[in-house]
């Protein structure tokens, strides 16, 4: 293919030649390793100039998205695209090629699965431990990519193994120099990132010994390893866990979340990890959610149950003075069934993780044996077999849910619960569950008036920030001597 330098005089000439280069006629494989390889050239060469907010840089990969190069040949393109990935160094490159991969991902799983089968895992971890310092907009892309790339499937022991105790510490450690601002983009993308991690490596500890790591190397949690011998110099990291979980309205973050504050409570290394105030937050959202939880998200209320023991049985809360205790039995009540009118039976495994909750010894009035505790406190009788306590890492890891499923509320049950269960005094105590926490915001900018607002832009392709390309004037586009071929992504594809 004969290749050309390019010069343009506007922001319409740029868009009218990446037009023409995505609508190319590509009938042979050769052809579409071609335009490929003029479509990342060119936004490349003139992202700076012509791409530098969010907005511009999605519309410019929509084009590709709705263009008939992609339309006809989407499982060829991607496996170029993947490949690309690992092979390019170039970091204006690689904004592109990631954000690609991002946002085809997030409406066609099977691109993950595709970058987790060629390897993506270990290359998007050396990629981020590069730093953000060279380009900020790439790494925030790379922390996002492999977010979505772990959360949607199982990592296997070996790419796991590629993350150190360093690479982690550099994670924890770009929280704590962002802890003057919560509305840093970096925030939440290097959050979620070690929620999933932790994720991932909980779920391997569960795996059978023909799945599991060999014996030899066994795989180390190194988001609770850290915390446990440096939790001191990571308290940004829990403080904003905790608010994320109160803001969360997806249920598999959600769970992301309660899987790591349950390994932090059942690791005695961890067991005071969060400040007494934070805890007491942390509370108030697990009672709110536990009560605003419907009947069909039974896993999830199980999950926050599981959480819930270790937090007041190991953690500052079993001393006193105790922390909403009388709300705590209250909601123990209305989850096990004796003040529950309206909602449906509680299932055998909530009946059990309750009995389990109702038997921190903070909670009794007096000395009780175990096997009265749910009867005196909550007028619930069970059976020798199904007071046994199951509640393992095993249960936890195993609670899923797909991504972008939202957790739907059911406020007004919950206020006629807690006014049936106590009377209308009791109504007053209930809005003392919702739960409202600080947040530092910076002052919104000055309003800009404007004549037209933008055109939206699709959900999977939504960022941050972005604006209209300004208006041009008419077309004009100059091409000038050949440039020397960049060679072929098939044939580097084949090399590697």
């Amino acid at each position: 293919m004969e290749e050309f330098e390019y010069t343009l005089e506007n922001s319409q000439q740029f868009w009218d030649e990446l037009e023409d280069i995505v609508s190319a006629n590509c009938p042979s494989h050769q052809l579409i390793d071609n335009a490929l390889r003029s479509y990342l050239y060119f936004t490349t060469r003139f992202k700076d100039e012509y791409l530098a907010s969010d907005y511009d840089f999605a519309q410019c990969l929509r084009k590709l998205f709705q263009s008939s190069l992609f339309d006809k040949n989407k499982e060829y393109v991607r496996t170029q695209i993947v490949y690309s990935l690992l092979q390019e160094d170039e970091p204006a490159s690689l904004h592109v090629i990631a954000s690609f991969l991002l946002f085809d991902g997030r409406q066609n799983e099977a691109t993950f699965e595709m970058m987790n089968n060629e390897g993506c895992f270990p290359r998007l971890v050396d990629l981020i431990k590069k730093g953000k310092r060279d380009d900020a907009r790439l790494h925030r892309m790379l922390l996002e990519l492999l977010y979505e790339m772990s959360r949607v499937q199982k990592i296997s022991s070996e790419d796991l193994g590629v993350v150190d105790d360093d690479f982690c510490q550099y994670l924890f450690q770009i929280i704590e120099e962002l802890s003057d601002d919560v509305d840093d983009p970096y925030h939440y993308p290097v959050i979620r990132v070690l929620l999933v991690l932790n994720e991932q490596w909980m779920v391997a500890s569960t795996r059978s010994p023909v799945e599991s790591h060999p014996p030899s190397t066994p795989l180390t949690n190194r988001v609770i390893k850290l915390l446990s011998l440096h939790g001191s110099s990571c308290m940004t990291f829990g403080e904003n866990i905790i608010l994320l979980l109160n803001r969360e309205t997806e249920t598999s973050l959600q769970l992301l979340i309660l899987k790591l504050l349950y390994l932090l409570f059942t690791t005695k290394a961890t067991y005071e990890y969060f400040y007494t105030n934070d805890l007491h937050v942390l509370l108030d959202v697990i009672i709110r959610n536990l009560l605003d939880l419907p009947n069909e998200l039974i896993s999830l209320r199980h999950t926050y149950l599981r959480v819930l023991y270790p937090l007041l049985a190991h953690t500052q809360l079993n001393q006193p003075p105790h922390y909403k205790q009388d709300e705590i039995i209250k909601v123990l009540s209305i989850l096990g069934g004796s003040a529950n009118t309206h909602w449906e039976p509680a299932d055998e495994t909530t009946v059990r993780l309750v009995e389990r909750v109702a038997k921190v010894p903070w909670l009794r009035d007096e000395d009780v044996s175990e096997g009265e505790v749910a009867r005196k406190l909550l007028g619930i009788s069970l059976s020798p077999t199904q007071t046994a306590s199951m509640v393992s890492v095993v249960d936890v890891a195993a609670v899923m849910e797909k991504p972008g499923v939202k957790t739907p509320s059911r406020k007004t049950e919950f206020e006629e619960e807690i006014h049936n269960f106590d009377g209308a005094a009791d109504r007053k105590e209930s809005h003392e569950l919702e739960v409202h926490m600080p947040v530092k915001k910076k002052p919104p900018p000055p309003a800009r008036r404007t004549k037209h607002a933008p055109p939206p832009i699709p959900p999977v392709l939504q960022v941050n920030g972005g604006k209209i390309p300004p208006k041009a004037p008419p077309r004009r586009r100059t091409r000038l001597k050949p440039m020397a071929s960049t060679g072929d992504l098939e044939s580097k594809a084949r090399e590697s």
